[in-house]
C-alpha cells in the first residue's frame, strides 16, 4: 500500500497491560477491531522482550495484511524490520526521525508523537509521515505524560500545520473514545487544516465488545455532534445591527411562549436571585447542582448555565456530568467563568470545563474571557469584579473572534460596553447601568437570562445571546431612571420588575423600550 492512501481515521493502539486487555488474546482483540473498521493499527507493548514482540507482530502483520491495513510498531525499529511491517512509531524519547528514516528507507512510514509547537516543527523537518498529537484528556495508559494539552493545544498545533501548509497528516491520541470523538473531530477543523483521524487505547483493547466499539467509533469520527447543527451561521454572523434588532421581539415572545428550562448550577449565594430573574424573563428555573440529575434534566428542551462560582473538585465533577449530559442530547450551555483570572486553581478549573465538552456561549468580563484564551492570559484578575482601564480594543476584539473561531461558539465579554462575535464580526451593546457592578450577582444573572433566551430560539444563538444582552441591560437602564429607585438596594425590585415589564410588553406588541438599543459593529 502507498503512503498517500493510508486511512487514518480509526487508528488503533494496542495494549497488552493486563489493566486494559485483561485476559484476552492481543490477535482476536485486533481482528475483531479491524472487522468493526480500524483503519491503522500500531503495536505497542513496553515490557516484553525482543523475541516475544517479533513473534507478536508477525502474527498482528498476517492479520492486517488479511485487512489490507497498515501495521506500525512502536518504538521498535528492530522489530519493524524484522517484521517487514509498514513503519514506526516513535516519541520524543525514541530515536531522532531522520535516524529512523535512514535505517528504514524512504518507503516506510513514521509517525511521531508531538505535544507542542517546537516538538511539531522538528517532526515536520526531519520527514515524518503523520504526527500523534498528544496527550488530550488525561488517560491512565501512558505514565510519563509531559502534559494534557486538551482540544485548544491540538487546534494550535493544527493551526501552526496550516500556516506552515504543511500536508502531514495528523491524528489525535489521549483519552479519546466514544463520548467526546465526534466533539474533538468536530472542533479540529476551525482553521482549515483538520485531524486525519483519532487513536484510540482503552477504548476498543477494554472493550467487551471490541467489533462493536470500533464500529461505533467509526460511526462517530465520520458524523457531527449533536449539538453542532445549533452552531451560529456564516450568513447570521454576516448581518447589520439592525437586522439583529429586528429579532429581538421574535426572541423574547418565544421565551414567554415555551418558558424553556433554565438549569442553573451556580453558589449559594447566587440562587435566589437568578431565579427570580428567570422568572421575570419568563423562563423556568432549576437551581441543581447535582451533576447526576442533568441526564432527566437535559431532557426537557432548555439550557444549562455553568456558573463557577465555587470551585470545589466535587462541583466540578458535576459540572462536567451536566455538560457531557446537554451535549449528547443537544441542548444549549452558557459557562460563566466567574473570577477565571483570579487563582491557579480557577484557571484550572476553566480550562477543564473548556475541555470536557462544547459551551455555546461563553460569558464573563475581560479578565474572565482572556484567561480562557489557548495558552491562557497575563492579565492578573484581582477577583470577580470586572477589571476597567486603558486596553487595546482592537486587540481585545481580535483575541475574542479568534476565542469563538476556535470554539465555533458565542463569547460574550461584558464591561461598561459588552462585547459579542461568533468569530466573523464583533458586534457591541452599549447599554446597562452602573448600578448592574454595584450588585453581587448580577453578572451571573446575565448568563442565566441568555440561558431562556438560547433555549427558546436555539436556531439562532447569536440573536439569542444579543437579545438576552439587550432585555437584560435595558431593564436596568429603567429600572435605575424609577423615583422610587435611591441606590443598589432599591434597584435590585425594580429591576426585577422592568424585566417583566419588558417580557410582557414584548408578548403584547409593544417594543417601545427597543428604541433604548445601542448595538453596533466595532470596525477593525
Amino acid at each position: 500500500m502507498g503512503k498517500s492512501n493510508i486511512d487514518y481515521s480509526l487508528y488503533l493502539v494496542t495494549d497488552s497491560t493486563p489493566a486494559i486487555l485483561g485476559d484476552k488474546d492481543i490477535c482476536e482483540v485486533v481482528e475483531a477491531a479491524l472487522r468493526g473498521g480500524v483503519t491503522c493499527v500500531q503495536y505497542r507493548d513496553k515490557t516484553s522482550d525482543t523475541g516475544l514482540l517479533v513473534q507478536t507482530a508477525r502474527k498482528l502483520h498476517a492479520i492486517t495484511q488479511k485487512f489490507n491495513i497498515p501495521l506500525f510498531i512502536n518504538d521498535r525499529i528492530d522489530v519493524a524490520l524484522a517484521v517487514g511491517c509498514e513503519g514506526v512509531h516513535i516519541g520524543q524519547d525514541d530515536l531522532d526521525v531522520e535516524s529512523a528514516r535512514k535505517l528504514l528507507g524512504h518507503d516506510k512510514i513514521i509517525g511521531v508523537t508531538v505535544s507542542n509547537a517546537e516538538e511539531t516543527a522538528a517532526a515536520c523537518i526531519g520527514g515524518a509521515d503523520y504526527l500523534g498529537i498528544g496527550t488530550v484528556f488525561a488517560t491512565p495508559t501512558k505514565e510519563n505524560t509531559k502534559s494534557i494539552i486538551g482540544v485548544d493545544g491540538l487546534q494550535q498545533i493544527l493551526l501552526q500545520l496550516a500556516q506552515a501548509k504543511s500536508t502531514v497528516k495528523t491524528v489525535c491520541i489521549g483519552g479519546i473514545n466514544a463520548s467526546n470523538t465526534s466533539r474533538v473531530v468536530w472542533q479540529s477543523t476551525a482553521h482549515g487544516k483538520s485531524l486525519d483521524g483519532v487513536a484510540i487505547v482503552s477504548a476498543i483493547m477494554a472493550a467487551a465488545d471490541p467489533e462493536a466499539s470500533a464500529h461505533e467509533l467509526s460511526e462517530l469520527v465520520k458524523a457531527p455532534p449533536t449539538f453542532a447543527k445549533g452552531v451560529v451561521t456564516a450568513d447570521q454572523q454576516d448581518r447589520s445591527p439592525q437586522q439583529l434588532v429586528n429579532l429581538i421581539p421574535e426572541v423574547i415572545q418565544a421565551v414567554a411562549k415555551w418558558k424553556p428550562l433554565s438549569h442553573n448550577m451556580t453558589n449559594l449565594v447566587v440562587q435566589n436571585f437568578a431565579a427570580n430573574v428567570a422568572l421575570c424573563v419568563g423562563a423556568s428555573p432549576i437551581m441543581a447542582n447535582y451533576g447526576e440529575e442533568a441526564k432527566d434534566l437535559s431532557k426537557l428542551g432548555g439550557a444549562l448555565v455553568i456558573n463557577m462560582g465555587t470551585v470545589t473538585p466535587e462541583g466540578l465533577d458535576n459540572y462536567s456530568k451536566a455538560l457531557k449530559e446537554y451535549n449528547a442530547v443537544g441542548g444549549p450551555v452558557v459557562f460563566d467563568p466567574v473570577g477565571a483570572g483570579a487563582t491557579a486553581v480557577r484557571r484550572a478549573a476553566t480550562k477543564t470545563i473548556l475541555g470536557g465538552g462544547y459551551i455555546d456561549v461563553l460569558k464573563g468580563n475581560r479578565s474572565e474571557i482572556l484567561s480562557c484564551l489557548p495558552g491562557g492570559s497575563t492579565v492578573q484578575q484581582r477577583g470577580v469584579d470586572s477589571a476597567d482601564g486603558d486596553v487595546n480594543i482592537r486587540e481585545l476584539a481580535l483575541a475574542i473572534k479568534e476565542l469563538a473561531t476556535l470554539r465555533k461558539n458565542t463569547v460574550v465579554m461584558t464591561g461598561k460596553t459588552d462585547y459579542v462575535t461568533a468569530g466573523r464580526h464583533v458586534f457591541t451593546v452599549n447599554n446597562g447601568h452602573e448600578y448592574l457592578g454595584a450588585v453581587t450577582g448580577t453578572g451571573c444573572c446575565l448568563g442565566t437570562t441568555i440561558s431562556a433566551m438560547v433555549a427558546a430560539y436555539p436556531r439562532d444563538k447569536l440573536a439569542a445571546t444579543i437579545a438576552g444582552l439587550l432585555h437584560y441591560n435595558i431593564a436596568a437602564e429603567m429600572a435605575a431612571e424609577r423615583s422610587d429607585v435611591k441606590g443598589p438596594g432599591t434597584f435590585v425590585p425594580a429591576f426585577l420588575d422592568e424585566l417583566y415589564n419588558i417580557r410582557v410588553a414584548t408578548t403584547k406588541g409593544d417594543l417601545g423600550w427597543l428604541e433604548r438599543a445601542k448595538v453596533s459593529i466595532l470596525d477593525i
